[in-house]
């Protein structure tokens, strides 16, 4: 759905990009080259003056984002040595996710999408992006529309009366240590 949502980007699979030879490429020929992904040392665009984020970043940055569970997004960054040697870009997250299907290690953490809508948001207001943003979380808001309805419309096949209509609190992966990750990449 993100890459739908943006221009010039592309979706490499896979897990340890140590030795995947289109980010390596991409790696060797781009003088410019980010991750988003938090942590103490990333250069936050929260808190940055626009002429900070624009010398930061340079003319035409390439930005990495790992997509995936939590879990997998620290599993392809732990093992793809290339990518943990790239500065690191973050942002201070205010907004709750509404993505109340998937369950996040903190209320505070965001999809893919919402985290790529932030910085571009942060990058506007740096002027160092100059894209329209306004309907960017439209696709998201209505697959979330779309499985709210499904859950809670009576007239659907699935519906139950007897069933529990609330939607439970988000579980924090660190509370369920029995949850088990299965990773696919394509091809293999």
């Amino acid at each position: 759905m993100t890459k739908l949502q943006l221009e010039n980007s592309e979706i490499i699979v896979g897990v340890d990009f140590t030795n995947h030879k289109r980010v390596n490429e991409i790696l060797n020929t781009q003088k410019k080259c980010f991750l988003l992904y938090p942590g103490k040392t990333s250069f936050n665009l929260s808190v940055r003056e626009s002429s900070d984020t624009n010398a930061f970043l340079g003319e035409n940055p390439y930005l990495f984002i790992l997509d995936g569970t939590w879990p997998c997004a620290r599993k392809m960054l732990k093992l793809s040595k290339n990518l943990q040697k790239l500065k690191r870009v973050s942002f201070d997250n205010e907004i709750t996710s509404k993505f109340i299907f998937k369950q996040q290690p903190d209320a505070l953490c965001l999809s893919t999408i919402e985290s790529v809508y932030t910085v571009l948001n942060l990058l506007k207001k740096a002027n160092f992006e100059h894209c329209d943003t306004k309907d960017f979380l439209l696709p998201f808001e209505k697959m979330i529309e779309y499985q709210l309805d499904y859950i809670l419309n009576p007239n659907n096949e699935r519906y139950s009366a007897t069933a529990n209509k609330e939607i439970p609190p988000k579980i924090k992966y660190k509370v369920n240590p029995q949850r088990s990750v299965i990773f696919e990449q394509e091809g293999e």
